[in-house]
Formats: structure tokens, C-alpha cells, sequence
């Protein structure tokens, strides 16, 4: 839990256009004096230069016209809760489906949008209130049941997974080893039938099996 003693907030900045990078980077520099930009690029640039701890938030600017894989956005998965700037409804839509565990739009405001940062670093969820009503709509196709088997420690990993943490981090919140973290968190993906952990949160948060 982040407060205002603590270190500042460490932010990765994940965006493919370069004005739209600029701009966000001079306004988080300007107005907010708690929060330290530790990588900003291109998702590949931030991924091949990280070093050290994961940040504590990533801020995803899906751009004009989101770039999907196979049909769909990929949220960056760099061990951090991911605060999104869409354009629009169905972006926002996307970037949720992606894993993202808030949802502003691109021309938010340097307040509003530290503000929201810092709720995101600290495990809220935070909505544009224009696009909250995507909170509770179902992706089409998701299942509503729950999945068969989870164990006690899976729903403990599930749980650990919806604040963002990394499996070392996961292995150290549960005193167990990094291997055996990854055993649990690859269980729970397959038992939730989906790939990448951003996924496993949204399942689980749309069958109530976790609270974003």
C-alpha cells in the first residue's frame, strides 16, 4: 500500500505515438512531484528496457486507432495494475477486455488523470464516468460460470493477481518459492481456460471471484 510518505509512485509509460508520449510526459513531469517515470517508449521499448523493480502503475495510451493481435488489444503486462487512455467507448471496451483496470480518455486533464494514477497504483479501479458503464458488461462469448477445481491457494494466487503483483511478488506475499508461484498462477490461466494473467483477472472479476 502506497501513501504519502512513501516512495514516489513509479510509472512506465506505454505509448506507440511519440507526440502523444511527449505530451503526457511533460505533463506528469510538470504537475506531479510523487511520481517518477522510470521507463517510457513503445510497449517493445519499455519491455526490452526494464531493469530492476516492476512499477507501480503502467499509463497505456491506446492511441487513435488501437493496434489489435488476433482480433484483439494486448494490455501491457509489465507486473503493474494498467491505467488506459482511449478515444472512445469501444477502445475503452477493448483495453478493459485487455486487462486494463482503468479507463480515462485521451484528452483527460493533467489533475484528473495523476489523481487517477495514483488511485490505479494503489489497487482502485478508476472510470471516466462516461465510460463506467463498461464495468459491468460482459465481453461477448465469456462465460458466466465459475471454474471447476480452483484450490484454496489458486483463489489466494487469483486474488494476488487482481492487485497486479508479480509471481516473485506473489511468492513472497505467500512465503512460498518463485517456482511453485508460477506452478499456481499458470493453474489458475488454465482453469479459467485463458492465456495471459490480464485475462485471468477480468474472468475472474466478471464471475465474482475477485473485487477490482
Amino acid at each position: 500500500m502506497l501513501d504519502s510518505d512513501a516512495s514516489p509512485v513509479r510509472l512506465a509509460l506505454v505509448a506507440e505515438d511519440p507526440l502523444a508520449r511527449g505530451a503526457l510526459s511533460r505533463a506528469l513531469s510538470e504537475q506531479a512531484g510523487d511520481i517518477a517515470v522510470i521507463a517510457s517508449g513503445t510497449l517493445a521499448e519499455v519491455e526490452s528496457s526494464r531493469a530492476g523493480d516492476a512499477p507501480d502503475v503502467v499509463l497505456w495510451d491506446v492511441g487513435l486507432h488501437p493496434a489489435e493481435v488476433g482480433g484483439r488489444m494486448e494490455a501491457p503486462e509489465l507486473g503493474a495494475p494498467v491505467l488506459a487512455l482511449v478515444p472512445d467507448e469501444s477502445a475503452g471496451e477493448g483495453a478493459l477486455s485487455a486487462g486494463a483496470r482503468g479507463l480515462l480518455f485521451r484528452d483527460v486533464a493533467p489533475a484528473p488523470l495523476l489523481a487517477a494514477l495514483r488511485a490505479v497504483a494503489r489497487g482502485l479501479s478508476v472510470f471516466d464516468p462516461a465510460l463506467s458503464a463498461l464495468r459491468a458488461t460482459p465481453r461477448a462469448g465469456a462465460s458466466a460460470s465459475a471454474p471447476e477445481g480452483l484450490t484454496p491457494r489458486e483463489r489466494e494466487v487469483l486474488a494476488l493477481l487482481a492487485e497486479g503483483l508479480s509471481n516473485k511478488a506473489i511468492a513472497e506475499r505467500l512465503d512460498i518459492s518463485e517456482h511453485t508461484a508460477k506452478f499456481h498462477v499458470n493453474a489458475v490461466l488454465a482453469k479459467l481456460g485463458v492465456q495471459r494473467r490480464t485475462e485471468a483477472v477480468v474472468r475472474a472479476a466478471r464471475m465474482g471471484l475477485v473485487t477490482l
